[in-house]
């Protein structure tokens, strides 16, 4: 069956830098998309990031451009988050989550449980 482990997470400093990473099993990795998303404390779910099957594009909303690189390692089954000059409000639990489809432009059909990162001094 899918399973989609993320690892990575935990206490950073503002300023700092980390790099999340989603553990892809079960599926045929290299021929879907794959997400990021992110729910902060007592917030909504927010997507964050998506990136095109062969890594030939990326997205990413607003708030976070400049800052998050979303890449994948198709030989590896990885999918990677990195996350630089990280801010307080960047604490939330991140999800990985597998597209319907290559492109990011459809749906998302499996998550992961989460990666828990809190940005504090």
């Amino acid at each position: 069956q899918v399973q989609l482990v993320e690892s990575g997470g935990g206490l950073a400093q503002p300023g700092g830098s980390l790099r999340l990473s989603c553990a892809a099993s079960g599926f045929t990795f290299s021929t879907y998309a794959m997400s990021w998303a992110r729910q902060a404390p007592g917030k909504g779910l927010e997507w964050v990031s998506g990136i095109y099957s062969d890594s030939s594009d990326t997205y990413y909303v607003d708030s976070v451009k400049g800052r998050f690189t979303i890449s994948r390692d198709n030989a590896k089954n990885t999918l990677y988050l990195t996350i630089n000059n990280v801010k307080p409000e960047d604490t939330a639990l991140y999800y990985c989550a597998k597209h319907v489809s290559w492109t990011p432009n459809y749906g998302l059909d499996y998550w992961g449980k989460g990666a828990l990162v809190t940005v504090s001094s």
